[in-house]
């Protein structure tokens, strides 16, 4: 499986970015789907995840309430919908597809293909 991450770009605090992960060479029928990030100097960490079947989404605790994942069956893609931003969100953001259990959705050695990244920069 081959993910291309997009989406990504400057935006002030406040704003919104809404980020596009699509796979190639198959589908993510039966996969968990997964965003990722990475800030300079950090270690990356878990933001959000759905199960391609049936559609539960899991979300980390500074994504509550600001971020959203969907997915959009006919077109293959999952999308992460990213409002309220502020300088802390900015990062590299990769998606990533595993099939991990619920208890261990966060764990990012459980995600085997990973996509290049988009760089998220928030400005003050």
């Amino acid at each position: 499986v081959q993910l291309q991450a997009s989406g990504g770009g400057l935006v002030q605090a406040g704003g919104s970015l809404r980020l596009s992960c699509a796979a190639s060479g198959s589908t993510f029928a039966s996969y968990t789907v997964g965003w990722f990030r990475q800030a300079p100097g950090k270690e990356r960490e878990f933001v959000a995840a759905v199960r391609w079947s049936p559609g539960s989404t899991y979300y980390s605790e500074f994504a509550k309430g600001r971020f959203t994942i969907s997915r959009d069956i006919a077109k293959n893609t999952v999308a992460l919908q990213m409002n309220s931003l502020n300088a802390e969100d900015t990062a590299v953001y990769y998606c990533a597809v595993g099939r991990p259990i619920v208890s261990s959705m966060r764990d990012v050695r459980l995600y085997y293909y990973w996509g290049q990244g988009t760089l998220v920069t928030v400005s003050s």
